[in-house]
């Protein structure tokens, strides 16, 4: 098949983690021929989805992992699949480009389904699940954010269409920093901000689930560095070797046939104790980690199916 991946510049990234990258050396194992292309070089010309890139050979070599062919200009159409795998967040840029990828539907498949990501961003979709979730509030109101503090006490909160743990701030029952954060976060940007109760159990680490295709494949550990409330691994969280747990599984269970529906191939949920948290579609990580611990070939699973789903 003829692949191309939208994705963030792919010279700094670590072939070591990154999760595009592993998918696009398993797709270059199965013989798939690769393109790539910056969001930026994707384009609408004249009824034509367009996109100006380079021909991509990777390789597992430090410094010399990505072997690129001359620009060129494409029609999206041509393509079997075209992974949209650049990272957020999640603005008015990320959303036109799935506005633009929409209209490759059906000869083209995008993966995962641009118009369920544009629609189920991974702090909105776990509002369908509320049995699932801690308390929380979605509000750009700073009332109706006090409110919930004053009855939870102890809160996380963050940007709505923030990612790597960018911008997470915990404020306790002893906090008194709330209405300058808001004013903060309120002096640059017109999103409304999402507040849960904070989860002790987090110090032990933020569970991430891979699911392909709506099924969990396994999942890793990510815990928070010393004196630090945020697990990811941009901001220093350490990944570990983990076991499913039965609530683990009927989360996975209860999510897993709408990720499937909405053609969410590739999907990362976070599970904080007992609780899911966010449910990651835009562009996942950990298949690298994943496969160290566990000795699975995730990214042959996510190939799988893709393939499938050409027919």
């Amino acid at each position: 098949m003829k692949i191309a991946f939208q994705m963030d510049p792919i010279g700094p990234i670590d072939i070591n983690a990154d999760s595009t990258f592993r998918l696009a050396e398993e797709a270059q194992a199965r013989g798939h021929e690769l393109f790539y292309y910056l969001p930026d070089q994707l384009s609408y010309q004249e009824g034509r989805i367009m996109a100006r890139g380079r021909s991509l050979r990777v390789q597992r070599v430090e410094g010399d992992h990505a072997q690129l062919g001359e620009l060129e200009l494409v029609d999206l159409s041509g393509f079997d699949v075209v992974w949209l795998r650049q990272d957020p967040p999640f603005d008015m840029h990320y959303i036109t480009t799935t506005h633009l990828l929409d209209r490759l539907a059906p000869g083209t498949l995008v993966v995962n389904d641009p118009f369920w990501v544009r629609n189920s961003p991974e702090k909105l979709l776990v509002l369908n699940f509320p049995e699932l979730t801690p308390p929380t509030t979605v509000a750009r109101d700073l009332q109706t954010i006090r409110d919930f503090k004053a009855k939870h006490g102890d809160i996380i909160l963050k940007p709505l269409y923030g990612n790597g743990g960018a911008g997470v701030f915990r404020l306790d029952e002893n906090d008194r920093n709330l209405s300058s954060l808001y004013e903060l976060f309120t002096g640059f940007s017109r999103e409304p901000l999402i507040v849960q109760k904070y989860l002790p159990a987090v110090t032990k680490g933020d569970k991430r689930v891979i699911l392909v295709d709506g099924e969990p494949v396994g999942a890793i550990n990510r815990v928070p560095a010393a004196n630090e409330v945020r697990s990811n691994m941009h901001v220093g969280g350490r990944p570990e070797k983990v076991e499913m747990t039965e609530r683990d599984r009927e989360i996975c269970a209860k999510i897993g046939p709408v990720l499937r529906e909405k053609g969410q191939v590739f999907v990362g949920i976070d599970v904080i104790g007992d609780w899911l948290t966010e449910i990651n579609v835009t562009s996942p990580t950990g298949i690298q980690e994943l496969e160290r611990f566990d000795g699975i070939n995730v990214a042959e699973k996510i190939w799988h199916a893709v393939e499938a789903r050409r027919g």
